[in-house]
């Protein structure tokens, strides 16, 4: 008591139980909670019984010194709260001088929605560009935000068909006589075009001269307003022309997923990769966007996967954002965000990196950053023509109910994770050793820095207290990380052999840095660096 080694555990985290203990720390065990049941196996102590009735028995055994020492702090304030979530905590607790594992207000960043907000907020902060690392995203409650977003998939679809038409000129050589006016709109068959052997629209599937010429049209216009062209004239949104939009979008649908053809004269492929060429010098995530315009709906202030969709059609992202389907969504409470279709697989599945960071002040702004992470892995090959959530959505809380597919790759690891030094081999194997410290990691700090910036002004923190937090990856075809989602608590439950140690290390970790670190300056603080301070 008079050393302020008083703490209290709430949920599932032995590990922090155990240290703290070890550390001469004395439990306060919350009222009325019986026996909290651990999910970590602990075969020093009781190697006969299952993982939780191990740790119950290790920690609740009524002869335990510990348990008697619990019950003679039983009305003491603790000194240290680490707890799943700051709102589960007694905050008369909270009033005191005592450290905390958890800010309040955090969901400025650790939320979709708040994060989406933020970062759209960070140019007038600093000059950071957040379309260089977070895919672009909008809140669909947000009227002026649903008619950004309905913009954008119009002007991204047009920019995919010019990417199509590209790619379909570079299998077949392109049109060198004039379209007969009946194939106008209509379907135009084979045999109009020369050596029609090379050309890969199905027999009889429409072909659509006008499609090209539009979007070359929006694209020019839009690259118009991107160089400040407009400025001096009342130029209207490259959206707002006179285009039908409707039938444009139902045309490049058949195209992209239908297997329609497109015609392209040679003046129009010349034209095709000029437009591209000066949009991706404005454009920072033209190359990953892809051609076939996929965006994921997700509930805005869900965790672990919970009521995402991948889409490709612009009426039913609007349909559902304007419904209830999700139970525990609330109407307009969606973000839609541009999906990255050109991302690095391994051995032709989807990944993610979960990176864990620490921040132990926020005035000054002190960030320390976790040199280990793990990958998780889907259980389907990555296939951008079939988005069930087994292929796409790499959460282990969504995978762990699906099996490994008979298509899947034997190397993929059966529990579905990898830890970063198995990756920085897998890098090395193809010949790109650098590109974990040069690329991936020093994009990853920039990424959760930036993030944590936008936000700082919205979080209410006290001095002493810290967070420990996950940040969600994806890796383009370029290696360049992706930002997704930051996570308040991320999960500590061991899924795999990797899990368990890394998952027990970085909680060893944090303890030496928010604790051992008060008292011994010098002390080892495991893996973790500091990136930043104010």
């Amino acid at each position: 008591v008079q050393e302020k080694k008083i703490f209290m555990v709430q949920g599932p985290y032995p590990i922090i139980r155990r240290e703290l203990r070890a550390r001469g720390w004395v439990e306060r065990k919350l009222p009325g909670t019986g026996r909290q049941l651990e999910h970590h196996h602990d075969p020093l102590h009781y190697p006969w019984l299952p993982a939780e009735k191990a740790e119950e028995q290790r920690d609740e055994d009524p002869n335990s010194i510990h348990d008697l020492m619990s019950y003679l702090v039983r009305d003491r304030l603790p000194n240290f709260i680490w707890t799943n979530f700051l709102d589960a905590t007694d905050h008369e607790l909270l009033q005191q001088d005592n450290v905390v594992n958890h800010y309040a207000r955090v969901d400025a960043f650790t939320t979709k929605e708040g994060l989406c907000l933020s970062l759209q907020k960070l140019p007038w902060i600093e000059q950071a560009d957040p379309n260089t690392f977070f895919p672009r995203c909008y809140r669909l409650g947000i009227p002026d935000e649903r008619e950004a977003f309905i913009e954008d998939f119009r002007l991204t679809a047009a920019r995919s068909l010019l990417k199509l038409a590209l790619e379909e000129a570079g299998d077949s050589p392109v049109r060198t006589q004039q379209v007969p006016n009946s194939a106008k709109g209509a379907s135009w068959h084979r045999s109009h075009i020369s050596h029609p052997k090379h050309f890969t629209a199905w027999p009889g599937s429409p072909l659509y001269p006008e499609l090209v010429e539009e979007a070359l049209a929006v694209c020019k216009q839009h690259l118009d307003v991107l160089w400040h062209q407009d400025i001096d004239r009342s130029t209207p949104s490259p959206c707002r022309t006179c285009i039908d939009w409707d039938r444009f979008l139902q045309q490049y649908y058949r195209v992209a997923h239908g297997g329609a053809g497109l015609l392209l004269t040679k003046q129009q492929q010349k034209q095709c990769q000029n437009l591209l060429q000066h949009l991706a010098e404005q454009l920072p995530q033209l190359d990953m966007e892809g051609k076939l315009n996929v965006w994921i709906l997700k509930p805005g202030a869900e965790s672990q996967g919970k009521g995402i969709i991948c889409t490709t059609r612009l009426e039913e992202v609007l349909q559902l954002a304007c419904s209830c389907k999700a139970p525990s969504v609330q109407v307009g409470r969606w973000v839609v965000q541009k999906y990255v279709e050109r991302l690095l697989t391994i051995f032709g599945t989807k990944f993610d990196i979960r990176q864990w960071f620490v921040v132990t002040d926020w005035k000054p702004l002190t960030v320390w950053f976790y040199r280990d992470c793990y990958l998780r892995f889907c259980s389907r090959p990555f296939s951008l023509c079939h988005l069930e959530r087994a292929r796409h959505l790499c959460n282990v809380s969504v995978q762990k109910w699906y099996k490994t597919s008979p298509d899947q790759d034997s190397r993929v690891p059966p529990d579905k994770i990898w830890s970063n030094k198995q990756f920085q081999e897998y890098l090395a194997q193809l010949g790109q050793a650098d590109v974990w410290h040069q690329v991936l990691v020093p994009g990853m700090k920039a990424a959760i820095l930036s993030a944590l910036r936008s936000a700082q002004d919205q979080v209410r923190f006290s001095k002493g207290s810290f967070e420990l937090y996950g940040a969600d990856f994806l890796v383009g075809e370029d290696f360049q990380p992706w930002l997704l989602e930051i996570n308040s608590c991320p999960t500590m439950s061991p899924s795999s052999a990797v899990t368990r140690r890394l998952c027990a290390n970085v909680q060893r970790d944090t303890l030496c840095l928010v604790l051992d670190r008060k008292d011994n300056p010098t002390c080892s603080i495991g893996a973790f660096e500091l990136i930043y301070k104010e």
